[in-house]
C-alpha cells in the first residue's frame, strides 16, 4: 500500500520569537539541526517513506516560503494551502481527502513540521510498525513516547495491555496535568507523552471523520471531485472558512474506539519553548547552552542563541536566563518564564510593532 507523510506546518510559533515570525516559522528556520526544521523532519522518515511522497499543510503566507526551502524531491503541487487557519481536524480531513484522490487509499502518517528526534534509526522502527499495525488492522494507530521527567507541559496517555508487548492498547487522553499528577503519572509507568504523530490508512480516518464530525465530511466530499484539479483553490476558499475550528485529538482522538499506542522512547523532543534546547544541544561546564558566538564569564543553567553570526554574545554573572539575538530584535527572559514569550508577541502587536512579527 502507498506510504504518505503529511505534515501539519502552519503555525506561527511564537513561542520562538524573535527568531520565528509569522512569515518565518520556526519549522522554516534553523533551530535544532544543519537544516530548517522542517527539512529535518523529512529526513528523520527517509528510510521508511520517500520524500517525494510528502505532502505539507500550511497557510498562504508560508508556503511561498515553503516552496523555497524544502527539499527539490517534494512535489510542489503537495503543498496544500489553506486559506485560513482551522486547528488541526480541517487539515487532516483536507490531506486525507487529497490522498484518496490519487491513491483510492494509502497508509498515511500525521507529523508534526517542528519535534527533534535524538536516534533516527529508532524512530524508523517505530514508524514502520506504526504503519504496518494500521495496515493489517485498520485500527488508528499514535505514538506514545516514554516519559524521562514529571512534565507539565505535555499531554499523557494512559495505555494498557494491548496487540503485542509493543502495540498497546490506548485507554484515554490526559490534559497537561499539575507537577504531583505527573510525578504519579512516570510512577505508575502506564503513561507517555502525546507525541501527536498519527498513523491509520485513509479510509479509515475518513470513515471516523464521516461518523464523528459528519459536517465537516460532508462539506469537503461537496469539494471532492474538484481536489487535484485547476479548480481546487477556488473550492477550498470556498468551503474552508466554514468548516468546524476544531482539533483532530478533540474531534477524533478522544473519541475513536479501538485505538492503538505504541511507546517509543528515540530522542523526541517537541521543542515548544526556548529552554528545550537544553535537550537538543551540549552544555558546557556552567550547564549553558550556547547556539552561535558567544564568551560567557561564571554563567550557568542559562541559554545564549546568536541567529546572525556576526555578532558575538558576552554574559556575566548570568543565571537561568534565556538570551537570543536577530538582526533587529533581542530577547532576554528568565528561564522559568519561557512560556511567557507569547505574551511579549501579542504585546508587541498592541504596540504597533508588526514589523517584527
Amino acid at each position: 500500500m502507498q506510504k504518505a507523510a503529511v505534515i501539519m506546518a502552519g503555525g506561527g510559533g511564537t513561542r520562538f520569537w524573535p527568531v520565528s515570525r509569522m512569515a518565518s516559522p520556526k519549522q522554516l528556520t534553523k533551530l535544532t539541526g544543519d537544516d530548517v526544521m522542517i527539512n529535518e523532519t523529512i529526513k528523520h522518515y527517509d528510510g521508511v517513506i520517500p520524500r517525494e511522497n510528502t505532502f505539507i499543510v500550511t497557510n498562504e503566507k508560508q508556503a511561498i516560503l515553503t516552496d523555497k526551502v524544502i527539499f527539490d524531491e517534494v512535489d510542489r503541487s503537495h503543498i496544500l494551502v489553506e486559506p485560513v487557519q482551522r486547528n488541526t481536524a480541517p487539515c487532516i480531513i483536507y490531506a486525507a481527502m487529497t490522498l484518496k484522490k490519487m491513491y483510492g487509499d494509502a497508509l498515511m502518517a500525521v507529523l508534526p513540521a517542528d519535534h527533534h528526534i535524538g536516534n533516527i534509526k529508532e524512530y524508523e522502527r517505530i514508524l514502520n510498525l506504526a504503519l504496518d499495525t494500521a495496515e493489517k488492522t485498520d485500527r488508528i494507530v499514535t505514538i506514545g513516547i516514554k516519559p524521562t521527567f514529571p512534565s507539565t507541559g505535555y499531554g499523557y496517555i494512559k495505555v494498557s495491555d494491548g496487540l503485542s508487548d509493543e502495540v498497546k492498547a490506548l485507554d484515554r487522553f490526559v490534559e497537561k496535568p499539575a507537577y504531583e499528577i505527573a510525578k504519579t503519572y512516570v510512577e505508575e509507568g502506564c503513561y507517555l507523552w502525546n507525541s501527536g504523530m498519527f498513523i491509520w490508512k485513509v479510509s479509515v480516518i475518513l470513515e471516523y471523520f464521516k461518523k464523528l464530525l459528519p459536517d465537516m465530511y460532508a462539506q469537503m466530499e461537496a469539494i471532492f471531485d474538484d481536489l487535484r484539479t485547476d479548480k481546487e483553490a477556488d473550492a477550498i476558499a470556498r468551503v474552508y472558512p466554514v468548516l468546524e475550528k476544531i482539533s483532530v485529538d478533540y474531534g477524533i482522538m478522544e473519541k475513536a474506539e479501538g485505538v492503538y499506542c505504541i511507546p517509543a522512547d528515540f530522542g523526541w523532543n517537541d521543542v515548544g519553548s526556548w529552554d528545550a534546547l537544553e535537550n537538543v544541544f551540549p552544555k558546557d561546564e556552567g550547564n549553558n547552552v550556547t547556539v552561535g558566538k558567544a564568551e560567557l564569564l561564571d554563567c550557568t543553567n542559562s541559554v545564549f542563541f546568536d541567529s546572525c553570526g556576526d555578532k558575538l554574545i558576552t554574559a556575566i554573572g548570568a543565571d537561568n536566563i534565556v538570551v537570543v539575538e536577530t538582526k533587529d530584535a533581542i530577547l532576554v527572559c528568565d528561564k522559568s518564564r519561557v512560556q511567557d514569550v507569547k505574551k511579549m508577541v501579542d504585546h508587541l502587536k498592541e504596540v504597533g510593532r508588526e514589523d517584527l512579527l
